[in-house]
């Protein structure tokens, strides 16, 4: 079998066809998609990981920068020990946010053009909406919960 850039549903056959290959093919395909024979003689351990293999070749195919973006954020992470908060990660144009807030359910949706609608209105910022819904000042993405609250010791 040869790495295809074909739609999902190639992947899906090619991983239901595994279960009908005979042992030689299941490691001759091991060995073209890992560059070596498998280390064990477990049939099931092997569909299983070359599932998981053809998988990660068609997310490569169809989401490269997640994976660059995710790549990047590891490498920080082996280096400093600390996890690198994903700043650059920006809301996709009509993603809708909810947040209750006393018992009343407000919903925001993202403009494209990085601006947010709340109650017919257009705002620039979150931290703005926050602070009209709850009357004080607010960290519009820690209000709607984009942000994980922080884990430091505060005594």
């Amino acid at each position: 079998m040869k790495r295809s850039t074909s739609p999902r549903s190639n992947v899906c056959q090619r991983i239901a066809a595994l279960q009908d290959l005979k042992w030689t093919e299941l490691k001759a395909l091991w060995e073209e998609l890992f560059g070596r024979e498998p280390g064990i003689n477990n049939r099931r351990y092997v569909e299983r990981r070359l599932t998981h293999r053809l998988q990660e070749i068609a997310a490569q195919d169809h989401h490269a920068d997640l994976l660059q973006s995710n790549e990047r954020r590891i490498r920080y992470l082996l280096q400093t020990g600390t996890i690198q908060p994903n700043k650059t990660k920006a809301l996709r144009n009509g993603t809708v946010l909810t947040r209750s807030y006393r018992g009343v359910l407000h919903s925001v949706r993202v403009l494209d053009d990085g601006r947010f609608e709340y109650g017919g209105k257009q705002y620039r910022s979150l931290s703005v909406i926050a602070r009209e819904i709850t009357g004080t000042r607010w960290s519009g993405p820690a209000f709607f919960g984009l942000r994980i609250p922080s884990t430091k010791d505060k005594s």
